[in-house]
């Protein structure tokens, strides 16, 4: 059964580790994320971006997959099922849908637009039960078309906004999606700091957690981030195997064809990079 992510996030503020969200996009993704967690004990929360959702056909197919999943694969460990930078109008589609989380992402309004969207939905959110995370300060990088630019949050904007209830916030330290360029200059942690000052208990979380070097991650762990976000990094490593795979030729070789033999290594290959994450966010056996 689909929980809130904010039991999860809660536990894991207070005992100092972070829970990995880890973006879906199909069968395979979905299948190789909950079996990992399954198996090193891990709450897990897999992400959903409105690109994501449109490819699964919708977020109704995408609650049927992994409503069916957690039942036939036996899996006994917290799962959210999380809308990733939803707008208001996918927000509202995910609650209706069966979402257990959502994340509105108002970064791109005048402060006064964002409190009051978020405001409307941190009621209808929990209301249903469900978590609900919002955004201040653009994350850098593209993201299904919300464009940044590795901007820090202002840690006033971020009180403002935690204290309309929500349940985890993501705020800019600087953080990029995708690949990191090699002039970035790295998380802010003065950013990090002055924020969890002002939102006190507030788990945050850290978007675009691909490439950012170990010893940040575990910083950034001990300044008050639960969450944190994987997507690129499970793209790259199911690519290279993929591709592997194919250039060896084992798709010419016996029933090499089938798209099940295809797969298996790329799936092999995000198995190992959700496990790599939860041992390095401190999640395993935190179930």
């Amino acid at each position: 059964m689909l929980v809130s992510a904010k039991e999860m996030l809660q536990k894991a503020k207070a005992g100092h580790y972070a829970v990995g969200q880890f973006n879906i996009n199909n069968l395979e993704w979905t299948k190789s994320i909950l079996q990992t967690a399954q198996e090193l004990n891990s709450p897990v929360i897999l992400g959903v971006s409105e690109g994501a959702g449109k490819y699964m056909a919708g977020y109704k197919t995408v609650v049927g997959m992994v409503n069916g999943m957690l039942e036939e694969l036996n899996i006994t460990v917290p799962v959210a099922l999380h809308l990733d930078h939803g707008s208001y109008e996918a927000c509202l589609k995910c609650v209706e849908a069966g979402f257990s989380s959502i994340m509105f992402d108002g970064s791109h309004y005048p402060i006064d637009e964002n409190v009051t969207k978020t405001t409307e939905l941190v009621k209808i959110a929990h209301d249903k039960g469900m978590s609900i995370e919002a955004e201040v300060g653009a994350i850098g990088g593209e993201e299904d078309g919300v464009i940044g630019t590795g901007e820090c949050a202002d840690p006033d904007e971020c009180k403002a906004i935690a204290d309309l209830g929500v349940d985890m916030l993501a705020a800019g330290i600087g953080n990029i999606h995708g690949k990191y360029p090699e002039n970035w200059a790295g998380l802010s942690f003065e950013t990090l700091d002055a924020v969890q000052q002002k939102t006190g208990d507030m788990p945050l979380v850290l978007h675009g957690g691909t490439g950012i070097p170990e010893d940040m991650i575990k910083k950034a762990i001990s300044l008050g981030v639960a969450k944190i976000n994987v997507n690129t990094e499970c793209q790259l490593s199911f690519a290279a195997a993929t591709r592997k795979y194919i250039e060896e030729g084992k798709d010419q070789v016996g029933k090499g064809f089938d798209p099940r033999k295809i797969l298996a290594p790329g799936v092999e290959a995000i198995k190992a990079t959700v496990k790599e994450k939860m041992e390095l966010f401190g999640s395993v056996g935190k179930a």
